[in-house]
């Protein structure tokens, strides 16, 4: 009989771990409890001083593991993110995702430097560990609660979120940077910034065009190899913005949204994968942070992490609102929820791993604290995102996309995919049957979702404002039909909505 590996055990308590998460996750939704949290905790039950006794004390896999996670959820996100609702809070988030992000590290560094009594660059440091959110900390919470945000709120956290790591991975570089050579200027970071966010912004761009058209043109035999596609021109992205000087995060992101808001081959399908991959990324983040951490040390720190993080949560992160959002006709209830919105997730520790690599006197304690203010947050604001809503009135009902029971696989040459339309009113189309229409004869209507319900569609058939039609044909004959379907009745026209 052949013996084991040694990787055998690994894996068996590792995918034991991951299906106690799923299961966690279900329970925590009935409980209030956010499921992030409890993935952490479940990894500390397993740890070198919990039940399982597990030890482990690997901060480079940490960090590989974090930044594959990181940039996983900036394309997940990217992907979801619908340009036409972010173009109205574009300048809103740049503000945010820099001059926030700024204040956020300062105030908190600030106040680090008393509570700690570590020096000002080291305190600093670890302010700008904890200054970003975390998108996918915020929304899971939202989902798990079903909580949706009125106005501008969703999505300039959604742009936020997504564009103010590339700004905290950036300081927390610079900082280190400084600390460990002393002999360096202050401003000696200012050109490293304007670069890595001007080639970061310009790498993603580009890429993003260019992964719109390697995915529409390639025609790859089997329809699982666009998977592995997707993955390779997100590395790819990360990668050469990276090797030439930029923010790879910052690539990432511009890239994905290029990507998202483009019609491309296995668009739905695609975003499926990477929302799924995404989330079984940051479970194992989550599994590993609790197996990284050590409880006694916390309990070390507790008392003034505790104090550094209600700064945190109601002096930094809203002065940092309010002062980013002074000019904006926003309302006041409205920026008080964006500043509450401001959970902390798995990129603090994963920052927190790169002083404590390059050997930062201090990291030690910089990853303790921080590791306390992401539980903190996720334990005090994620579960009270709801009260807080409703209290601040800005709650509504969460819009989730429509699933429809149908899916497209290609199994030609021809570029063909299944699309969702979405008929708004007043469209020419409106009120005449699918044999009246004009639609080019090689585009096919196979489904009508029209309030809740299924129709199958007949020559006969007449078309209805709000009705998400399911068009399969080539890229061109989709967009004659997408083109007509925007068309108008006379007077203003509304903009075509798709559906996501």
């Amino acid at each position: 009989m052949p013996s084991s590996s040694i990787f055998d055990v690994p894996i068996l308590i590792g995918a034991a771990l991951i299906l106690l998460s799923l299961f966690a996750s279900k329970l925590g939704g009935r409980l209030g409890v956010p499921a992030l949290l409890l993935f952490v905790v479940i990894g500390m039950l397993a740890g070198s001083e919990g039940l399982g006794g597990i030890p482990f004390e690997n901060y480079e896999l940490t960090q590989l593991v974090g930044i594959i996670t990181l940039v996983l959820i900036l394309y997940s996100g990217g992907l979801e993110t619908r340009w036409k609702d972010t173009r109205p809070v574009l300048a809103k988030g740049l503000v945010l995702s820099t001059l926030g992000v700024f204040i956020t590290a300062g105030v908190l560094g600030a106040a680090a430097h008393h509570l700690l009594h570590l020096p000002w660059l080291t305190s600093l440091l670890l302010g700008a560990v904890v200054s970003s959110t975390d998108a996918s900390a915020v929304f899971s919470v939202l989902r798990e609660r079903a909580l949706g945000l009125k106005g501008q709120i969703k999505p300039l956290l959604e742009f936020e979120s997504g564009t103010n790591d590339p700004m905290a991975v950036f300081l927390v570089i610079g900082l280190t940077s400084l600390i460990m050579q002393p002999s360096l200027p202050w401003y000696s970071i200012i050109p490293l910034f304007l670069q890595q966010m001007l080639i970061g912004g310009a790498v993603g761009y580009v890429a993003g065009q260019v992964a719109v058209h390697v995915l529409n043109n390639i025609n790859l035999k089997f329809d699982g190899l666009y998977s592995v596609l997707s993955i390779s021109l997100m590395a790819l992205m990360y990668g050469s913005a990276a090797v030439v000087g930029g923010s790879g995060f910052l690539a990432v992101y511009i890239g994905a949204v290029v990507l998202g808001n483009s019609d491309f081959i296995h668009k739905r399908s695609l975003r499926l994968f990477h929302d799924g991959l995404t989330y079984l990324f940051e479970i194992g983040m989550f599994l590993l942070l609790g197996l990284l951490v050590f409880p006694k040390q916390l309990l070390s720190v507790a008392g003034p992490a505790m104090l550094l993080s209600l700064i945190l949560m109601f002096i930094a992160r809203p002065l940092a609102i309010y002062l980013s959002l002074a000019l904006s006709p926003m309302k006041k209830r409205h920026k008080s929820m964006i500043a509450w919105v401001g959970l902390r997730g798995a990129v603090p520790i994963i920052l927190a791993t790169f002083p404590l690599l390059a050997g930062v006197p201090g990291a030690q304690i910089i990853f303790n604290v921080a590791f306390f203010i992401v539980l903190t947050s996720i334990l005090i604001q994620g579960t009270s995102l709801p009260f807080v809503a409703r209290l601040l009135r800005v709650d509504t009902d969460l819009v989730t996309p429509q699933v429809s029971p149908l899916s497209y696989a290609s199994l030609d040459s021809e570029k063909t995919d299944l699309v969702d339309i979405r008929v708004p009113r007043h469209s020419i189309v409106e009120g005449k049957r699918i044999v009246d229409l004009g639609f080019p004869e090689d585009a096919l209507i196979v489904l009508i979702h029209r309030d809740g319900e299924y129709v199958i569609p007949k020559g006969a058939t007449t078309v209805e404002a709000g009705d998400g039609i399911q068009i399969l044909g080539s890229k061109a004959d989709v967009d004659e039909v997408r083109r007509r379907i925007a068309q108008s009745l006379p007077k203003n026209p509304p903009p075509l909505e798709e559906l996501s």
